[in-house]
C-alpha cells in the first residue's frame, strides 16, 4: 500500500483563444491536485493506493470522493470537513501549457491537523508528500509530523510541485521542502521548480547537497529534453521520446505514479532497495515513468494511463 499525502481540488479549464471580450467564459472541471492525481494514477497502474487529504462535504468534495471509489483508492484515511473544496482555475495556452488561478483560502485540502494523523499499517510500505501541501497550514505541519514518527521504516519520496499563486514566499517553499527532503528518500523535481526555487535549472548543485542526507536518489524531469538522475555515486540522463502534446497537465504526477509503480512490481519499492538500485535499474524506471508520463501528454487535463497501456518494463 503506498500512502498518498495532499491537496484535492478542481481543475477548471478554459482556453487561450476563447473569445476574450465576451461576458462569458466556458469551464470544464476536472478533479485534481497533484496528490489526488498521483494516488489515483497508482490505483489504475494496479498498485494499492491510500489517501490522506482534506476533503471538503460539499458537492464538489463529495465528487472528490465518488472518483476516488470508482477508481479504486482506499480513502481510510480520508478527513472530511465543513470547509469549502479548493478551486484551480486553469488556462491553457497553444502549446498546452497551463497558467493556474487558485481559490484555497481555508480550503478543506489546507485543513488537515494533529489529530487527524492516522496511524498507518504494516502494510503501508511507502508514504508520497508533495506541492503545495507543503507549505499550507496546518496540513504542512501534519505531514511533516507523520513522516517524522511514521517514515523511518517507510520509503518516502518528495515531489515539491511549488505554486507560487497559493504561497509566494520563495523563503518558506525552500524551508518546507528542504525540511521535508531531510526524511526523504527519493526526490523528484521538475526543472522549472528548480529554476523557480533554487535559480538553478540545472539542479545539479542542490541535488548534491540533497544527497548528503537521507536521500539516494534525485530525479529531474525537463520535459522534452529528458530526465536526469542522480544518486550519491554518479549522473546519468534519459532522452524523452518526443509525442503530440495536447496539454502537460497531470504529466509530473503521472511520473511520480509510474516511478512508484515500477519500483513496486521490481520488489524495489523499499529504502534500502533504492539505495541500491544499478544505473540499468534506473534508467529502466526512468523510461517507463517518462512513456506514462508522455501518454499523459497526448491527452486534455489529468487523464493518466493504466497499465494495460504501458509497455512491461
Amino acid at each position: 500500500m503506498f500512502l498518498i499525502c495532499g491537496e484535492a481540488l478542481f481543475d477548471f479549464f478554459t482556453d487561450a483563444d476563447s473569445d476574450d471580450s465576451s461576458s462569458q467564459l466556458g469551464f470544464q472541471a476536472v478533479a485534481g491536485g497533484s496528490p489526488f492525481n498521483v494516488a489515483f494514477g497508482l490505483a489504475r497502474l494496479q498498485r494499492k493506493s491510500s489517501f490522506f487529504s482534506g476533503i471538503s462535504t460539499d458537492f464538489l468534495g463529495e465528487r472528490l470522493v465518488r472518483v476516488l471509489d470508482r477508481e479504486g483508492v482506499d480513502r481510510r484515511h480520508l478527513i472530511r470537513v465543513k470547509n469549502a473544496s479548493t478551486l484551480a482555475m486553469v488556462q491553457l495556452s497553444s502549446s498546452g501549457s497551463p497558467n493556474y488561478a487558485f481559490y484555497f483560502k481555508d480550503g478543506a485540502d489546507s485543513s488537515i491537523g494533529l489529530t487527524d494523523l492516522p496511524q498507518l499499517e504494516h502494510s503501508t510500505k511507502a508514504i508520497h508528500v508533495g506541492s503545495y501541501s507543503l507549505v499550507v497550514e496546518p496540513t504542512s505541519s501534519t505531514l511533516i509530523k507523520l513522516i517524522e514518527q511514521q517514515g523511518d521504516n517507510r520509503l518516502v519520496t518528495l515531489d515539491p510541485n511549488v505554486r507560487l499563486k497559493i504561497e509566494p514566499s520563495l523563503e518558506l517553499w525552500r524551508e518546507r521542502v528542504d525540511r521535508f527532503a531531510q526524511h526523504a528518500d527519493i526526490i523528484k523535481v521538475s526543472e522549472e521548480d528548480m529554476a523557480s526555487l533554487y535559480d538553478d535549472e540545472e539542479g545539479s548543485s542542490q541535488a548534491a547537497k540533497w544527497l548528503e542526507g537521507r536521500t539516494s536518489l534525485v530525479i529531474i524531469t525537463r520535459g522534452e529534453n529528458g530526465v536526469s538522475i542522480y544518486t550519491q555515486s554518479g549522473n546519468d540522463k534519459v532522452k524523452t521520446d518526443p509525442v503530440e502534446v495536447v496539454d502537460a497537465v497531470g504529466a509530473g504526477d503521472t511520473f511520480q505514479a509510474a516511478m512508484l509503480c515500477w519500483l513496486d512490481e521490481h520488489d524495489l519499492a523499499d529504502a534500502r532497495a533504492v539505495a541500491e538500485m544499478t544505473p540499468e535499474q534506473l534508467r529502466r524506471m526512468v523510461t517507463f515513468a517518462n512513456t506514462a508520463a508522455g501518454i499523459t501528454c497526448t491527452r486534455r487535463g489529468p487523464d493518466l494511463p493504466y497499465r494495460h497501456e504501458l509497455p512491461e518494463g
